[in-house]
């Protein structure tokens, strides 16, 4: 017997032309094709009108926009490549309207040095560098290393000695800073939980820390 291949070639979107307005299908695509190939130009302009109105039934969002009669006449040019000779109740648009990248934007401000303190840390900072010598000084350097190192804490670990947190303003501040010699931050209470933003608060256990969790697990008999 002859065999013969009797398969079907499957035609895939992914293997078609991309579409310029996906919202409109590929029959809408295949409608501007041969209405590109009728020569009368009114019976052409008289199709183009035809189309619009599908596209409108098929994209009924476009009421919402402003001027939305015009949007889909200017729709339907971009399907057919801005390549179309029809008399139209607008004019046809010009392809760069569509295709000019947008300007960038410049950021504002640096990279922050470092995410776990945010940049509202690297401004105080900047700040303190401004300020004379002094009690208040040496206060208020203390206040923002014990904020520090609770958002440390929070993003670390379960503990941090007062060294680290005291390098990392003299580092934040481009060495401009200088932590007062025997300078001491109050002892974190066993009692103190520090959780991450989102983490969901009520369950069971969300706010202890590791080293509470094992004091819990001990004076509830809990074995490893």
């Amino acid at each position: 017997m002859d065999s013969t291949d009797n398969s079907v070639q499957l035609d895939y979107n992914t293997a078609r032309e991309r579409l310029a307005m996906p919202e409109y299908g590929r029959n809408v695509l295949k409608m501007v094709e041969e209405l590109r190939s009728i020569e009368d130009r009114a019976k052409r302009s008289e199709q183009a009108r035809a189309i619009v109105r599908v596209m409108e039934l098929l994209n009924p969002q476009v009421h919402q926009q402003e001027d939305y009669e015009h949007k889909l006449w200017d729709h339907l040019y971009m399907i057919a490549g801005f390549d179309l000779d029809i008399d139209a109740p607008y004019p046809a648009p010009v392809p760069e309207e569509f295709t000019t990248r947008p300007v960038p934007i410049p950021m504002k401000g640096s990279k922050i040095k470092a995410t776990h303190y945010g940049r509202n840390i690297e401004k105080i900072i900047d700040l303190l560098c401004t300020e004379p010598e002094g009690e208040v000084k040496t206060a208020m350097i203390r206040s923002l290393a014990s904020y520090m190192r609770q958002q440390y804490l929070i993003w670390n670990k379960d503990s941090v000695a007062d060294e680290t947190i005291f390098s990392d303003i003299e580092k934040l501040s481009d060495y401009r800073l200088k932590v007062p010699e025997g300078l001491s931050l109050d002892k974190v209470s066993a009692d103190a939980s520090f959780a991450r933003p989102g983490m969901n608060q009520g369950a069971p256990g969300a706010q202890r820390s590791r080293s509470q969790n094992r004091r819990f697990n001990r004076r509830n008999g809990k074995k490893r």
